[in-house]
């Protein structure tokens, strides 16, 4: 019955991983929603949601800390424990990314920039972190090696809407005044921050699925 308990114990740990994975997403996809379509409310809804999250990793950090503590897991368990608080830890920080696009999308001014596909870069990003828990849910190797290479065209599309909007700075009329250039250049650095922040929820979901690759085949430089 003990030994019953702790699969049972493990099951729901991965449970609740995925199901925090569904609420960082579902708040993911608001956010964004909020930043392209200048939803003041979605926006509100995604910062004042961040401590549900915030609960959601403490309370999976203490079920971790209480299988290593208590059933001692070796081999292949020890790393999924081991593996599932990172990924959770990964999940936290997307929400928090979610929270500052949130923040983006209430101050943001944007019918003075270029067309940046903000909207395309986000969703490329929140369906690689998708695919990356649903690899981690269904323990899937072969997905997990394509996460890498995807992420790849997002660093390129991020690095290519950054370019393009400091071009567009640099080809304004250099006589504009100041008073005109503060505001714009507040709302590029706004930009620029929205860029490097989808950038960086690519990264975590690279991250969530190399240490489900960690759990499938041992490889100690996956968990990092």
């Amino acid at each position: 019955m003990a030994r019953e308990a702790y699969r049972e114990a493990l099951a729901d740990l991965r449970t609740a991983v995925v199901e925090m994975g569904e609420l960082v997403l579902d708040r993911l996809e608001t956010a964004l929603q909020a930043l392209t379509a200048g939803e003041p409310q979605q926006a509100r809804e995604v910062i004042d949601g961040d401590e549900e999250i915030n609960r959601r990793y403490l309370a999976i950090e203490s079920d971790c800390v209480d299988l290593f503590a208590l059933e001692q897991p070796v081999a292949g368990d020890l790393r999924f424990v081991a593996a599932s608080f990172k990924i959770t830890t990964d999940l936290e920080r997307v929400g928090d990314l979610a929270t500052n696009l949130a923040r983006y999308a209430l101050s943001s001014r944007r019918e003075q920039l270029p067309d940046l596909e903000i909207e395309a870069i986000g969703e490329r990003a929140h369906t690689l972190l998708a695919d990356a828990l649903t690899a981690y849910e269904g323990e899937d190797a072969t997905a997990c090696r394509t996460i890498a290479e995807r992420d790849d065209d997002i660093d390129t599309l991020c690095q290519r809407a950054s370019e393009r909007l400091v071009r567009d700075l640099l080809e304004r009329d250099p006589a504009i005044d100041a008073w005109t250039l503060e505001p714009l250049l507040d709302e590029i650095a706004s930009v620029l921050l929205t860029i490097r922040d989808l950038e960086r929820v690519g990264d975590h979901a690279v991250n969530v699925a190399a240490r489900t690759l960690y759990v499938l085949e041992g490889d100690p430089e996956l968990i990092y």
